[in-house]
């Protein structure tokens, strides 16, 4: 995790406006620019936030819009899926927690190079922080080894979760995070049978892009749940992801994508500002779309 005094660092406070953006596929329905745009004018900055969708676009090149991005004056941009491992070729440098993660979300240009951040690690791992404090944390199975799940699971065994349970139909990806955590110091294993691995789990957490308003549906048989399981997505759109719901009629205790969502955007917008944002604020924001 960046120190207070590297985000500093990492650029001064940019001449308003402020140019951001987000790159991704299907990110119409992001709060993120909202979030941001909100919080500048409330700091008395003038931002303008624009959604770079590459939905649709077959021949897209992530290197292009990097390269326009920062020849159009961007102080910086979020990027979501699918391109938070693709970025990181493009970039200059990488933050520490990137490094560890193997992913980016955060790309800040200042003096001509591309500097690459990591926000998802620190964003969900506060979320879980104040939104589960006190569940056991023996196992946790984690779904999903792609960028953001790099991210949950270093920010799992941060939270000293024993051991994170990997599953992901790419094998090679949920191999290399398990070596990756237990490299930095803590316990994982590559498991493909997520009834098993539901069983030996106290929490399950949601890391792929199952149960968007796009790709509805659930990451495992909803009879693996049962009450003694906390059950955590990062998914947003909706709040209530058919997961979250049958988590919650089955008396699991939830943690939805929203603190993700903001404490991400909390740290991102420091990082391209220079100011701190009030996570509040931006949870205020994030809320004012309704539950989604």
């Amino acid at each position: 995790m960046e120190t207070k005094q590297q985000i500093r660092d990492a650029r001064t406070i940019p001449a308003t406006p402020l140019q951001l953006g987000l790159v991704g596929r299907g990110i119409q329905l992001s709060r993120t620019p909202a979030m941001h745009t909100a919080e500048a004018e409330r700091q008395g900055l003038v931002c303008r936030y624009d959604l770079i969708d590459t939905d649709g676009q077959a021949d897209v090149r992530l290197a292009e819009i990097l390269d326009q991005a920062e020849t159009d004056g961007f102080a910086g941009l979020n990027i979501t899926y699918p391109y938070k491992q693709d970025v990181i070729p493009l970039l200059d440098e990488i933050s520490a927690s990137s490094q560890r993660v193997e992913a980016v979300n955060t790309v800040v240009f200042r003096d001509g190079r591309r500097f690459g951040h990591n926000t998802d690690l620190w964003g969900f791992r506060e979320s879980f922080r104040r939104g589960l404090p006190d569940v056991k944390r023996d196992i946790a199975l984690l779904i999903g080894a792609g960028g953001a799940g790099g991210a949950v699971a270093h920010a799992l065994s941060d939270l000293d979760v024993g051991c994170v349970l990997i599953a992901d139909t790419r094998t090679d990806a949920a191999e290399a995070l398990a070596v990756a955590i237990r490299s930095a110091g803590g316990q994982a294993e590559v498991v493909h049978d997520l009834a098993q691995a539901a069983a030996r789990a106290d929490g399950i957490v949601n890391a792929t892009p199952m149960g968007m308003a796009k790709l509805p549906g659930t990451p495992l048989d909803m009879s693996c749940l049962k009450a003694r399981h906390w059950v955590a997505d990062i998914v947003y759109f909706p709040l209530e992801t058919a997961l979250l719901k049958a988590a919650a009629a089955t008396g699991c205790r939830t943690l939805p994508g929203e603190g993700m969502a903001i404490f991400q955007a909390v740290r991102a917008f420091e990082l391209f500002t220079g100011h701190t944002a009030d996570p509040d604020q931006m949870r205020a924001t994030f809320r004012s779309f309704g539950k989604g």
